[in-house]
């Protein structure tokens, strides 16, 4: 299946994803299992809360996968939805397939079940701590309208590796958080442009938030998610303590800088006030050798 990520539902972006006909859900609309909070808050229900969960194959490999649906509630997380992800990645220890694979988009917490939806998220990022250590990888494809923010946004980050489009957008607090709390001089979540700059998918993978960048074709997320089908480096401490030096170097670095293109034109990027307006290739060849990565 070709197409537009950015326009895709949860389950067309895994029938473009996955082999053809491979995909077996579980915990499908017709099972309903739905959440106890929503009803009786008189908020509308969704047969499958917003995320569809299963396993196919990815290039002839098994693959475990769970996609958020955005158009329900912004794919926040409550308790069924967060549980299902969960319950996904802990068969995925029994299992071991090539690799788990989070199509997320997602505001983040689901007010409406407040404190169910926080240990959800929580729940969610142990799974994916467990998964490292097993060396399973696991793969964010973040291309959705809605973004991946709030708690899935730093469970992004614990992940193997973050393929985003310029579409996709990544960060914790989202744009309209920000503008509420510190007000609209520090962020305008109306200028889309500033918006797009600080946290879509050219700028995190400049700044080596995110590990790959491709079109906004399913083709393109598919290929990409096929070449991280290969071992995951270990999560030991000898990586985080790595990790923490480029990021305290990074901020010592870049710590200064007021706007996006700040830190493009300071890591020695030509011409950035072209780079929102470059096709994924134009892009990728304009910045790939000034990336500031691990």
């Amino acid at each position: 299946m070709s197409g537009t990520w950015y326009e895709a539902t949860a389950r067309e972006r895994i029938d473009g994803l996955l082999d053809l006909g491979s995909f077996q859900e579980i915990l499908p609309p017709q099972d309903r299992v739905v959440s106890p909070h929503l009803k009786v808050l008189g908020s509308p229900a969704a047969f499958d809360d917003g995320v569809v969960v299963g396993k196919g194959l990815l290039d002839g490999k098994a693959v475990l996968v769970a996609a958020q649906e955005g158009a329900f509630m912004g794919g926040a997380v409550g308790e069924v939805h967060g549980a299902k992800i969960v319950g996904l990645m802990e068969r995925a220890l029994a299992e071991r397939p090539e690799a788990v694979l989070l199509l997320l988009e997602s505001g983040g917490v689901r007010l409406h079940e407040a404190n169910a939806g926080l240990i959800a998220v929580s729940e969610v990022m142990r799974a994916i701590l467990n998964l490292r250590a097993a060396q399973i990888p696991v793969i964010v494809l973040d291309g959705g309208r809605f973004g991946v923010f709030g708690g899935m946004g730093i469970a992004a980050r614990l992940c193997t590796a973050v393929v985003m489009s310029e579409e996709g957008r990544l960060g914790l607090s989202g744009p309209e958080v920000i503008e509420t709390t510190m007000g609209v001089e520090e962020f305008d979540a109306s200028d889309r442009a500033l918006v797009w700059r600080t946290a879509g998918g050219k700028h995190r993978y400049i700044i080596g938030e995110a590990s790959g960048f491709v079109s906004d074709d399913i083709d393109e997320f598919r290929a990409a998610a096929i070449d991280w089908l290969r071992p995951a480096d270990p999560l030991d401490l000898d990586a985080i303590e790595a990790e923490h030096v480029f990021l305290k170097a990074r901020v010592e670095r870049f710590g200064t800088a007021s706007d996006a293109r700040d830190i493009w034109q300071s890591a020695g990027i030509e011409h950035v006030e072209d780079i929102p307006l470059l096709e994924a290739e134009a892009f990728l060849k304009a910045v790939d050798d000034k990336r500031i990565s691990l």
